[in-house]
């Protein structure tokens, strides 16, 4: 595959994503029992956004470059407070140079009790993912398809946690793979939460692959939308998604909080709508 995320680190579809992690992640910490978080297709995990690859698209300015400074209710700013403050702890000195991606988020969240397998197919990127962890013990860098994990791994032993899936959709047939690794693993560990992230280009793919998660029989299905502009007359990526299978009882109500203030920064062109349904209840 010709994609890196280098690209499109701190992206609006990142920092929505990111967001929905920090606020599982949050919840998972309520109960002192250790939890898991797994990252199936983890990257290099630290982002320069001063290379040429995120000086190219610039796709950061319109995602957490407008975020990390902005004014915003009491209400939201305390449900970001915790992404913000993984995102800042890279950045000391103010601003927005280097951007955390998945796996670091989770980490600099997690308690001393608490563990990441962080899983990356790609060997130059697993090579800088070990080196990011190199000497944490709570930490598991592993080189493999983060499709297999879906099976290998689960369920994890402490029983809690949390299962990333963000693929990078530059292969045919990813929703495919999405609904069909989902439910390999929800037979696994049926009580595990999950959060599958999606982009919307396509918007007949992205009714199907809804469609295939309603037929799929798996219960407790919240669809997170997330729009910046009206679909395109050439593709480009519009929007994304992320469903989140068991989520907290807390998440939606958290999400109705923090989705329209989100929006109203990174909307870009109108008219553009955030959504929050339930697939399966």
């Amino acid at each position: 595959m010709n994609y890196r995320h280098a690209y499109h680190a701190g992206n609006f579809a990142d920092v929505v994503k990111h967001v929905v992690l920090s606020r599982l992640v949050e919840y998972l910490k309520q109960k002192d029992k250790a939890f898991r978080v797994i990252d199936t297709h983890a990257g290099i995990g630290r982002y320069d956004l001063s290379s040429t690859e995120a000086q190219k698209t610039g796709e950061w300015q319109g995602g957490i470059g407008r975020l990390v400074d902005a004014a915003m209710d009491a209400p939201a700013a305390a449900l970001l407070a915790p992404y913000l403050e993984a995102v800042r702890s890279l950045n000391p000195e103010g601003g927005v140079k280097k951007y955390p991606g998945s796996p670091l988020i989770a980490r600099y969240l997690m308690r001393r009790q608490d563990r990441l397998s962080a899983i990356e197919l790609h060997r130059q990127d697993v090579a800088k993912l070990r080196a990011l962890f190199q000497g944490d013990f709570q930490t598991r860098v592993i080189e493999l398809d983060g499709w297999l994990a879906l099976g290998a791994h689960l369920p994890p032993k402490e029983k809690r946690g949390l299962v990333l899936v963000d693929p990078p959709f530059e292969e045919e047939g990813e929703f495919a793979r999405l609904v069909d690794g989902l439910q390999k693993a929800h037979k696994r560990w049926p009580g595990g939460i999950y959060g599958l992230w999606y982009p919307v280009k396509d918007r007949k793919a992205v009714a199907a692959f809804r469609k295939a998660l309603v037929q799929s029989g798996i219960p407790k299905l919240l669809d997170i939308g997330f729009e910046i502009r009206p679909p395109s007359a050439e593709p480009s990526l519009d929007g994304s998604g992320m469903v989140v299978v068991n989520p907290p009882f807390t998440l939606e109500r958290e999400l109705r909080t923090l989705l329209p203030a989100l929006h109203k920064l990174l909307v870009v062109e109108k008219p553009a709508h955030w959504t929050l349904e339930w697939v399966a209840a």
